[in-house]
């Protein structure tokens, strides 16, 4: 997780506050397998943020077979906006959380700018691909030690508002939806503006086909589901080193995860899908969510329950939807769901994560601002060993 002339945007926009220092509560709140803060201020207006965690834990009893978790930085020129969805284990989603918005804002200084304040899409996807290396540094490093964090990885989604404009970065399936006010008909419309890298979808199959023309099972239908080699939904992410270097996909890895043939490219990217756009006064609200939420509520059901309910808690009431949603499926109420242990209700719902991002026009169109430098990190109190 994580958020300059070109100092100005490095240090002042994006320097964390000390916990507790001019932010309230840093640190958010736990309740049983959920954490949340249920609202906050940031440079550009207010927040809400929720993660609820299904996944059990590993044999060893000190991590999670997942890691979901979420990370915003707020200062003088921008705020960042950041949803880390873990498989295979934690590590990679801790790593991301560590390094990818430090890259962000340091990687490469000599290309910041006065003009552009030193955001661009060339940034983010250096940082991205920086924080890949990074990881894969780390692979190596324990590979003889602990194979199994070849496997592991991340999607990861990122979102930075600066001088008025909206960078949106995404590797995986998590998914960024846009409240916009549509005067006409006086509703609030849903538009998505992330594009997802999964094997369900068409595109992404054509996509992988194109890349790699000489492999039949480049995607494989396994029960019913789409798979990059009949091994993983997701097409791009931070981390998955065994399907991006063949020096991972042999012992002493796991079988389940060694290909029987080398491959000679990698065949998943780091490399993220990136958009900006300038935002308007229409423009009401952001809904950053892991792939959890989407897979119960629609990009207009969730951005209807935003526009109906107070701003406070208001990404807890998504997660609670989502898991209303998951119960009704297996015709069971929302109360008995809630008494399922983790790992059990890996069964029911994957993990969720949510940050809703309140954007206010009056603050973005601001040169300068003077309110408290805020980082906030969600899903700490829930990854903690039991």
């Amino acid at each position: 997780m994580v958020s300059g002339t070109l100092m100005k945007f490095v240090k002042p926009c994006w320097k964390p506050s000390v916990e507790g220092e001019n932010s309230g509560d840093v640190s958010g709140r736990v309740d049983g397998l959920l954490w949340y803060k249920n609202s906050g201020h940031h440079v550009n207006g207010e927040f809400s943020m929720a993660i609820i965690q299904a996944n059990n834990l590993l044999e060893d009893h000190s991590q999670l077979e997942s890691g979901s978790m979420s990370s915003l930085e707020s200062g003088p020129n921008g705020t960042f906006v950041g949803i880390y969805d873990g498989h295979g284990g934690p590590e990679a989603a801790l790593f991301v959380n560590d390094h990818l918005f430090n890259n962000i804002r340091t990687i490469h200084a000599a290309e910041f700018t006065l003009e552009n304040q030193g955001m661009s899409a060339d940034v983010i996807n250096k940082a991205f691909l920086a924080t890949e290396e990074e990881f894969l540094s780390l692979v190596r490093r324990q590979w003889q030690t602990k194979p199994e964090i070849a496997s592991v990885g991340a999607c990861c989604l990122v979102g930075v508002i600066c001088s008025g404009l909206l960078y949106i970065a995404n590797a995986g399936d998590s998914r960024v939806v846009l409240g916009r006010q549509e005067k006409a008909v006086k509703e609030i419309k849903a538009v998505q503006l992330s594009i997802e890298h999964n094997a369900s979808l068409e595109s992404v199959r054509e996509e992988l086909r194109s890349l790699h023309p000489d492999d039949p099972q480049i995607v494989v239908l396994k029960h019913k589901v789409w798979r990059v080699k009949g091994l993983i939904q997701v097409s791009r992410s931070i981390g998955d080193a065994y399907l991006k270097n063949v020096e991972f996909n042999r012992e002493p890895l796991l079988s389940k995860f060694r290909l029987p043939e080398p491959f000679y490219r990698p065949i998943l990217k780091a490399e993220p899908t990136i958009s900006v756009q300038k935002l308007f006064p229409e423009d009401q609200f952001l809904i950053f969510a892991s792939d959890g939420l989407w897979e119960h509520l629609s990009n207009q059901e969730a951005v209807d329950i935003v526009q109906s309910c107070p701003r406070n808690g208001v990404a807890k009431k998504l997660v609670k939807a989502a898991l209303c949603e998951a119960a009704k499926k297996r015709e069971m109420r929302y109360s008995d769901l809630k008494k399922i242990d983790r790992g059990v209700r890996r069964h029911f719902h994957d993990d969720i994560t949510v940050i809703v991002l309140f954007l206010d026009s009056h603050l973005i169109s601001r040169s300068s601002w003077h309110g408290p430098l805020l980082s906030v990190r969600g899903g700490g109190g829930i990854f903690a060993n039991t």
